[in-house]
């Protein structure tokens, strides 16, 4: 059995395709363990029900991010208070970003995020929360961002030499940068924390219209022995119940 655990993420289905309180019902009833990203105003319902949230955004924003160091005071303070929420309500994620490259070199962005992430490391070791940098493709979603490789990106976070940084690797996203998921996952899992899913290409559910091999993926995380989450990022095409179970079902590991 996998030692892993799944969640859905909120923001694909709440509010265009379901109420709050329709997809909390739906996690549980689904037999899922968390739901990723939701709405500060719903965590207590979501705790409510049994269910970790597993993962939430630790600052603003995707473009204006971590590789420069005049971020860094806001960041600072917003990651702070983040690790205190998420220590309160047992997060165990904050989701941080590497921001837009606009012009700079990979050199000057690595040197910046490790100096960002090492001001909050000894904080985010204290609450037992993971700091995770998400790995986001440039080349459909997110053009110029600067963590879109997963090499470069655990370079940072190896720099950082911190139990509490961490890698988030979106499975959609660099199967759009640089397929070879189950090697990268392989050569990578030590700093690897967390994990996102969405079929490619669309970013839809996890079916046989897309590409990536699902049930291949998720036996080569679990050969890992990774403990913590997979959550299910994707937008659903179709009946959101219906994709949500196959998501679960493909994702399975006997």
């Amino acid at each position: 059995m996998a030692s892993f655990r799944q969640a859905i993420a909120w923001w694909c289905l709440v509010p265009r395709l379901m109420t709050p309180e329709q997809l909390i019902r739906a996690a549980a009833e689904l037999g899922c363990d968390g739901l990723d990203l939701v709405d500060p105003a719903w965590w207590p319902a979501v705790r409510d029900a049994g269910l970790t949230i597993s993962a939430v955004a630790g600052h603003q924003s995707i473009v204006a991010g971590l590789n420069r160091h005049e971020h860094h005071p806001r960041i600072e303070r917003e990651l702070l208070d983040a690790i205190r929420q998420a220590e309160r309500w047992h997060i165990p994620n904050l989701i941080c970003f590497s921001g837009s490259r606009a012009g700079l070199s990979d050199e000057a962005g690595a040197a910046a995020m490790v100096a960002g992430l090492r001001r909050v490391a000894p904080a985010a070791e204290a609450a037992g929360v993971a700091l995770v940098v998400e790995l986001l493709n440039s080349r459909v979603d997110h053009p110029d961002y600067q963590a879109d490789r997963t090499d470069w990106t655990a370079a940072v976070v190896a720099a950082v030499d911190s139990p509490a940084v961490g890698l988030l690797y979106d499975i959609y996203h660099m199967q759009v940068m640089e397929g070879d998921l189950i090697r990268t996952i392989g050569r990578h899992q030590r700093h690897i924390r967390h994990y996102h899913t969405a079929g490619n290409p669309g970013r839809a559910n996890l079916d046989d219209a897309q590409e990536i091999a699902y049930p291949a993926v998720m036996r080569a995380i679990a050969a890992t022995g990774f403990t913590g989450f997979v959550a299910h990022e994707f937008i659903p095409r179709g009946d959101p119940l219906t994709a949500l179970r196959q998501a679960l079902t493909q994702c399975e590991v006997p």
